[in-house]
């Protein structure tokens, strides 16, 4: 049986989840609603505060179905009760990020054009930039998904480089440097 498949979902307080006779579950909470089809081989179980996911054969397909589905019912119920926080950090001299309105975000990343990107309306995004420290992009949501498609289209304009690190990158994230030609021609 799959490991994360066979693990059952708590229900937070306020949280409450639907599953229609047409396989589409349905997650109500204080941030907000999401719902996911769900493939017919998947069966949900609602009972008492629990969610189990149950398969109903033990091909692989249909074991692969079990984790994906745990797992996606997992984030959409972790969604609406607690919401994802992703943090990217621009490095690099000059390089900047600035809400502008209708939920564009207008990056300076060293190119010698500005660039914009339009945000879903689900997608709560803070720009701060402090004196003497590097811009910090804040994004918010309740879909895991879209949050992380979200934050690697940001990340894909300037990705970090391995010899200074300038570019956009994860708070956190720890890059791999690499020596540059003085270090190597010794």
């Amino acid at each position: 049986m799959s490991r994360i498949g066979k693990l059952p979902i708590e229900i937070p307080a306020g949280v409450e989840i639907k599953v229609s006779d047409d396989n589409v579950a349905t997650v109500k909470g204080p941030l907000g609603e999401l719902s996911q089809k769900i493939d017919p081989c998947v069966k949900v179980v609602i009972e008492d505060n629990n969610i189990t996911v149950e398969r109903e054969s033990d091909q692989k397909q249909h074991k692969a179905m079990h984790g994906l589905y745990r797992s996606l019912i997992n984030n959409m119920v972790t969604g609406v009760s607690k919401g994802y926080e992703i943090k990217l950090e621009l490095v690099g001299i000059g390089y900047r990020a600035e809400l502008i309105e209708n939920n564009v975000l207008d990056l300076t990343l060293g190119y010698s054009h500005h660039t914009f990107i339009q945000l879903p309306p689900e997608v709560k995004v803070e720009a701060k930039s402090d004196k003497r420290a590097n811009p910090i992009i804040t994004i918010k949501c309740n879909d895991k998904q879209l949050i992380g498609q979200v934050a690697a289209k940001i990340r894909s304009f300037r990705k970090p480089e391995p010899y200074k690190g300038k570019g956009v990158k994860f708070v956190g994230e720890v890059l791999r440097r690499k020596a540059g030609k003085a270090a190597a021609a010794k």
